[in-house]
């Protein structure tokens, strides 16, 4: 059955909906009505009569028209209950956001199974319960208790942890990285990831999938749905619960069993997702492969002002079997004319510390037009000349512009606040900036494999 419902529904119902700010009810519901969701909105509350000005029913049976999604944010020993009148509403998707299931123990668990076993009965399909809920920034549907809406972009990301979603929303606004979809599966009561990853693999405003995940349900579907996936977009995992002791805290977090990190490393290799240790590695990961062409071979290019990072970003390409383009010998004489006699004109590029826009700019157009560059690296340190922000511009305008052979940028810009606005631009223009050279060459090295993934 389609989940579709889900992320562009036609008209959504709160089932516990709230004049109370402090309540979970009033907060979903702030969110979808103010979020710019255009479809139609009922509250559901049997004590109140109206709630942010509109009618509030005291029954979802109460409301004049079809319901596509229902948002279930009441006491969980009512839901049962509420699955009798959602089917005979003939409702066909529910969030239940309500904790108080199967992780709080035995008796939890039991009506866990039972509202799925309902669920199932009745043909609703259910992501929870004991989740954050659901975002599509297409349909500007904000269907959590997260404030605001993501900015829009090819990115979805799928999360076990409700908490840990909204701090990965947090830091993808903070760092520019638009949102296709999000959901908070919870407890994974029906939906699962191999739900999710199978619809985000045909979605085309979704150019790669990302996921937080304690454990995974049916694993040889799972490795089978992102084999498939993989081939066509990334899937980037970050995999928790790797020890004995995170084995034991996801047991009592969304009741899930973890399984082995040997064989969850193994799983991941064969389906050709990508492995990423932090959620700082996996925005990373997607900013890059959301963002830039793919590098069709392994040799990379470095620019820089500075030579001590020039050689931490060497040692990085080094120890991850990246090599150093060779520079054609044209390359060499056009570099020569336009910089310094101090300057390296080999690679990496030392543009010396005093350099100009106008410098970094005419050594990147040479640099990309080189057939032996397949990436490129631009690495600054602000210097009392640096002019960071212009330098910036001049990056976005040649990577757009001036770049034939779809050659892959990125950037380290060096530093904090006299970056902080270089690199607030270079984000919202899809360049990715890491905060260290190593972080940038492990983004480097992701785009080269998952090159590799889909050519072999």
């Amino acid at each position: 059955m389609s989940i579709e419902s889900f992320f562009c529904p036609s008209s959504v119902a709160v089932i516990g909906a709230s004049r109370n700010k402090e309540k979970v009810g009033y907060t979903v519901l702030d969110s979808i009505i103010n979020g710019g969701y255009k479809g139609k909105v009922f509250p559901i509350n049997p004590k109140t009569d109206e709630i942010f000005n509109r009618k509030c029913y005291k029954s979802i049976l109460e409301v004049p028209q079809d319901i596509d999604l229902v948002i279930i944010v009441i006491p969980s020993k009512f839901v049962l209950q509420l699955l009798d009148q959602c089917a005979k509403k003939n409702v066909k998707t529910a969030i239940i956001i309500t904790a108080g299931f199967k992780e709080t123990g035995p008796e939890g668990a039991v009506l866990e199974t039972k509202v799925a076993e309902k669920a199932r009965e009745y043909g609703i399909r259910v992501i929870g319960p004991n989740c954050l809920g659901v975002i599509d920034t297409n349909c500007m549907l904000n269907a959590t208790f997260f404030p605001t809406l993501p900015d829009r972009g090819s990115v979805s990301f799928i999360s076990q942890s409700g908490a840990l979603g909204t701090a990965a929303l947090d830091k993808a606004k903070f760092v520019g990285l638009g949102i296709s979809k999000f959901v908070s599966m919870g407890n994974k009561a029906d939906v699962s990831e191999n739900d999710l990853i199978q619809y985000m693999t045909d979605d085309d405003r979704c150019k790669v999938i990302t996921a937080y995940l304690e454990g995974v349900k049916n694993g040889r579907k799972f490795m089978d749905i992102c084999q498939k996936a993989s081939k066509k977009k990334p899937v980037v995992i970050v995999k928790s619960g790797n020890t004995n002791a995170g084995a034991r805290a996801v047991s009592s977090h969304t009741g899930t069993l973890a399984g082995s990190a040997k064989a969850y490393d193994a799983a991941f290799k064969q389906s050709g997702i990508i492995k990423a240790v932090t959620i700082n590695d996996l925005f990373n990961y997607a900013n890059t492969l959301a963002n830039q062409p793919l590098p069709k071979g392994k040799k990379v290019a470095i620019i820089t002002n500075a030579g001590g990072p020039g050689i931490m970003a060497t040692d990085a390409f080094e120890e991850n079997d990246i090599s150093l383009a060779k520079l054609e010998k044209s390359t060499i004489e056009k570099l020569k004319k336009i910089l310094p006699a101090a300057a390296n004109f080999y690679n990496p590029v030392d543009v010396l510390g005093d350099a100009l826009t106008d410098r970094y700019k005419s050594t990147l157009e040479i640099v990309l037009d080189d057939k032996n560059v397949d990436a490129v690296l631009i690495l600054l340190t602000p210097q009392s000349m640096t002019e960071s922000y212009e330098t910036a511009e001049a990056i976005v305008e040649v990577f757009r512009d001036n770049n034939t052979r779809k050659v892959p940028i990125v950037t380290c810009f060096m530093g904090g606040l006299a970056v902080k606005e270089a690199i607030d631009y270079l984000n919202r223009n899809q360049i990715p900036n890491f905060e260290v050279p190593e972080e940038a060459v492990k983004s480097i090295k992701v785009m080269m494999d998952y090159y590799d993934w889909i050519t072999k």
